[in-house]
């Protein structure tokens, strides 16, 4: 098609030329406000973006779990406080920072250079995450092709099982009457005797599921412990790669393509939700397991006990996925006067709303597989990977047309952690994109492409016979105490040395003058509420820290050493980078860190129509030269 130029206009006023030959690379078109790094399509896109990212595998296996640990229904009354003074506050302070400034992570944090790296910390945690996320999403895609089975190949004790697996609960010794005196035998004994055990005194055997050594034995072949490495497990290496592949695919036109994909993948988990919600709530037991979920009574006496708020707010904070960086990256390509107020509210509400619904969904299917068992609900309930694999599984496997209801379940996994993944995949790139603007513009999609490849061998680790207890060890290190860090500095970054007021005034520009009233609420969390939470969920993480294990086994040594590694790897960019700045600054000590706690000369909104008067000195960024790091760190505005 050959050269083509017509005039057009930005939403904010100022006539541009743009040319039509440039929508070739699919990242911008011609009604973008932002020619240059391009923007959301429409609203819809950006709000299921968001949706998606939020939404993910912890709405679906971690509060269900948490909820019913700590006192059913009584457990929302936290977990909507800490909502409201910790996650919301914190979600929506990101949403306006990316969209105000329409930068990424890093060179978002122009705002306050001292603190850049803050951004480095959440994009590296980011990628630690990409790389074990997706080995997560793998195993779901194991499950879903093993689903297209006449008989779900966990149904029973097949050939890899061993003797101690079984469906159903095996007496081993009770108590009984003989003679007239009670005596204890084992239960061979009993039944050849045709005595009856004494109710009360029954013991069991120890035994395990048909899924549960499944899982264990076949989908990961596990081994010993962090050990024994073992091989590469080949079928979920292939999985790995078409999970790759997919996330490739999506988003090699960045958010204009993976902006059209998440109404199908943020919308689609919902339908499976209720289908699974209405199909167990006609199943024999169901009303056992929402009992267990909500309870009849909740035990609101266990609001006087520290752990139920910590779990409260641990759970809001990691389901927001706050001070990851993705929620900066994906509100960057919003336009500058979108109202990202009732964004925040509309998408955090969303997230919780969808975690309570999908405990119904959940419960109710666990609370008929204790029924046909014979167990108690408590025995059958798990968090995390035990009930994503095990316990869910198995309870599908006993409802008629299982296969079925297994595909649903986890295809609808593999929505929930594609859309999150799509986000963090696009944080990486956004990043790249703002170091490397003119270079992003050409090679976007090998850039996007070479990303993929290179987490896709770096996970490989991952699905090696050992791999489950690398994905645990990730998960309990870089998911916690850095994205915590990374949160309280943010905050008190933002609110105590740029300006809390300031700060206001910033978003006001976007969404329009407020009244006091209306900012008496957000004043409060930002000065004091949600910094001092914050603080308090970091020092209770390490007070109560505890070495890593998996299940029963523990991780040897070394293992716990490369866990704090990982961890120190990833913070230790943020005094690295504020020394940097100090040492490039000018004068004396005490002047460079004031300096380097000012905001950059190019700092504000990236367009200059939407600058207006506070932002009139703002040196353009596209003519701004001047790296704030040296280029030998390896990152630059």
């Amino acid at each position: 098609m050959g050269m083509l130029s017509l005039p057009g206009f930005l939403s904010c006023g100022k006539k541009k030329e743009f040319n039509l030959s440039n929508e070739k690379d699919g990242h911008t078109s011609g009604s973008d406000e932002n020619s240059e790094r391009g923007n959301w399509s429409n609203k819809g896109d950006y709000l299921l973006s968001m949706v998606g990212y939020a939404v993910g595998l912890g709405n679906v296996w971690r509060f269900p779990y948490l909820t019913y640990q700590n006192g059913g229904g009584a457990f929302l009354i936290p977990y909507t406080l800490m909502l409201a003074l910790a996650g919301l506050p914190l979600f929506f302070m990101e949403c306006s920072l990316g969209q105000f400034a329409s930068l990424g992570p890093i060179s978002i944090w122009r705002i306050l250079p001292l603190f850049q790296g803050v951004g480095v910390t959440m994009v590296i945690i980011s990628t630690f995450v990409a790389i074990y996320y997706n080995v997560i999403i793998a195993y779901a895609l194991y499950y879903l092709f093993a689903s297209f089975q006449k008989v779900l190949p966990w149904s029973d004790c097949f050939s890899w099982a061993d003797e101690f697996c079984s469906k159903t609960r095996l007496v081993s010794s009770c108590n009984a009457t003989l003679d007239g005196e009670i005596i204890h035998a084992n239960y061979s004994f009993i039944t050849s005797n045709n005595l009856t055990c004494i109710n009360g005194t029954i013991n069991y055997k120890a035994v395990q599921f048909p899924s549960e050594q499944y899982w264990n034995k076949v989908a990961l072949q596990r081994s010993s412990g962090l050990d024994e490495t073992g091989n590469i497990v080949w079928y979920l290496a292939l999985c790995l790669l078409l999970s790759w592949i997919i996330v490739g695919a999506v988003l090699f036109k960045g958010i204009k393509s993976s902006g059209k994909v998440v109404y199908f993948t943020a919308l689609f988990p919902y339908v499976i939700l209720l289908i699974l919600l209405v199909r167990g709530a006609t199943l024999e037991g169901a009303l056992d397991g929402i009992e267990y979920y909500i309870g009849r009574q909740s035990n609101i006496t266990k609001l006087m006990e520290a752990e139920v708020w910590k779990d409260a707010a641990t759970q809001i904070f990691y389901s927001l996925s706050v001070a990851w960086g993705g929620l900066v990256a994906l509100s960057s390509y919003n336009k500058f006067h979108n109202n990202c107020y009732s964004d925040a509210i509309l998408v955090c509400v969303t997230n919780c709303a969808t975690s309570v619904f999908a405990g119904f969904a959940i419960f109710s299917i666990l609370g008929h597989m204790a029924f046909v068992s014979e167990r108690p609900v408590s025995e059958v309930v798990d968090s995390g990977f035990d009930l994503a694999f095990v316990a869910y599984p198995e309870a599908l496997s006993r409802l008629p047309v299982s296969p079925l209801w297994s595909f649903l379940f986890f295809f609808m996994l593999l929505l929930l952690g594609l859309d999150s993944q799509f986000a963090s995949i696009e944080t990486l790139t956004t990043t790249i994109q703002d170091i490397y603007p003119q270079a992003m513009k050409k090679l976007r999609i090998p850039m996007t492409l070479g990303v993929c490849i290179l987490l896709f061998f770096l996970g490989l680790i991952c699905v090696t016979q050992a791999g489950i207890y690398w994905v645990n060890l990730i998960d309990h290190f870089c998911a916690g105490w850095g994205i915590l860090i990374a949160a309280v500095l943010e905050i008190m970054g933002i609110v105590y040395i740029y300006g809390g007021n300031r700060f206001i005034e910033d978003i006001e520009m976007m969404i329009g003058k407020k009244s006091c009233l209306f900012w008496l609420w957000w004043r409060i969390c930002w000065f004091f509420i949600t910094p001092v939470l914050l603080m308090a969920i970091l020092v209770w993480s390490l007070v109560t820290f505890s070495p890593p294990s998996y299940g029963s086994v523990p991780y040897p040594a070394w293992g716990t050493a490369v866990g704090w590694c990982m961890i120190i790897f990833c913070v230790i960019w943020i005094p690295i980078v504020a020394i940097l700045k100090i040492v490039k600054a000018e004068g004396n000590l005490w002047q460079r860190i004031v300096s380097c706690c000012r905001p950059a000369a190019n700092w504000g909104p990236y367009l200059e129509c939407n600058r207006g008067e506070r932002y009139s000195h703002v040196v353009d960024p596209k003519k701004e030269k001047e790296h704030e790091i040296p280029t030998v760190s390896g990152f630059v505005y």
